[in-house]
C-alpha cells in the first residue's frame, strides 16, 4: 500500500513549509525521450530528492542502475497512454515492468469501458493487474477524468478502490489537464482509502500546491525542477 497517506493535504501549513519536491513524481514518457535525456532526468530527480521519476518501459532497466543510491523511487506505465489494449497486456507491462526494477506501475483504466458502462470490465482489470504485482509495488490507476462524466468519475474511482489500487490519478496529460475541481472530486470520492495523484498540464508552483490542498498526494509533472527552484525563490 501507498505511504503517502500523511501528505494528503497540506491544511495548516504554509506554503514555505511544504517540501514540494516530496510530491513529484517527474515524468518523461513522450515518444521521442532519448537515453541522454532520461539520464539528465535521473540526475535532476537525484538533486532536487523528487519522489519518484516516470518513464517508459525501456527506460527502467536505465533508471535502476542510476538511481541505485538514492531514494527516488523508479516509476512506468502500463496501457499507457490509450487504455484501450487487453487486460492480458497490461498485466504483461505492469509484471514486466516491476521484474525490470520499478516500484510503482501507472496503469491507464479502459476508458471506453468505463464510458460503456461495462464496469466489470474494469475492475476485472484493475484487479488482475494488482494480483500481478507484488504488494511493495504501488499501483496508479488513471482515469482520463476530462474525457468522463461527474458521476463516471466516481464509479472509476470507486472500481479502483475497491479493486486494489493505491492511487487514483487524474490522466495521462495527453488529452487533457488536471483540474483542482476533478482532484477535489476524487480525494471525495476515495480519498479516505486510497491517494490522489494530479497530473496534466501542471507547470508551476502555484497550480502544484492547489492540487495538493485539495487532496493530491503526489504531483505528476515534466517541469518539476522549475517548481522546486520557484519555492526555494518563495521561501
Amino acid at each position: 500500500m501507498t505511504d503517502d497517506k500523511s501528505d494528503k493535504q497540506y491544511h495548516g501549513k504554509s506554503k514555505s513549509d511544504i517540501d514540494i519536491a516530496a510530491y513529484i513524481d517527474q515524468s518523461l514518457l513522450k515518444t521521442e525521450i532519448t537515453a541522454a535525456e532520461v539520464k539528465k532526468l535521473c540526475r535532476d530527480a537525484a538533486t532536487y530528492h523528487f519522489k519518484a521519476v516516470f518513464v517508459n518501459p525501456s527506460y527502467i532497466r536505465l533508471c535502476t542502475g542510476l538511481l541505485k543510491d538514492s531514494d527516488v523511487r523508479i516509476g512506468s506505465v502500463a496501457g499507457f497512454p490509450l487504455g484501450a489494449t487487453t487486460a492480458e497486456v497490461k498485466i504483461f507491462e505492469a509484471k514486466t515492468g516491476e521484474n525490470e526494477g520499478a516500484d510503482e506501475i501507472d496503469m491507464v483504466a479502459n476508458i471506453g469501458a468505463v464510458k460503456s458502462g461495462d464496469y466489470r470490465r474494469v475492475a476485472d482489470e484493475i484487479a488482475g493487474v494488482r494480483k500481478a504485482l507484488s504488494h511493495q509495488t504501488i499501483l496508479k490507476v488513471i482515469l482520463e477524468c476530462s474525457l468522463l462524466s461527474r458521476q463516471e468519475k466516481i464509479e472509476a474511482a470507486t472500481i479502483a478502490a475497491d479493486n486494489g489500487a493505491d492511487f487514483v490519478k487524474t490522466s495521462t496529460g495527453m488529452f487533457g489537464q488536471a483540474t483542482i475541481e476533478d482532484v477535489a472530486l476524487l480525494y471525495e470520492t476515495v480519498g479516505a482509502r486510497i491517494s490522489v495523484k494530479a497530473s496534466g498540464g501542471i507547470k508551476t508552483l502555484p497550480q502544484a500546491l492547489a492540487m495538493i490542498e485539495v487532496g493530491a498526494s503526489r504531483i505528476g509533472t515534466s517541469s518539476g525542477v522549475q517548481i522546486v527552484k520557484a519555492q526555494k525563490n518563495y521561501r
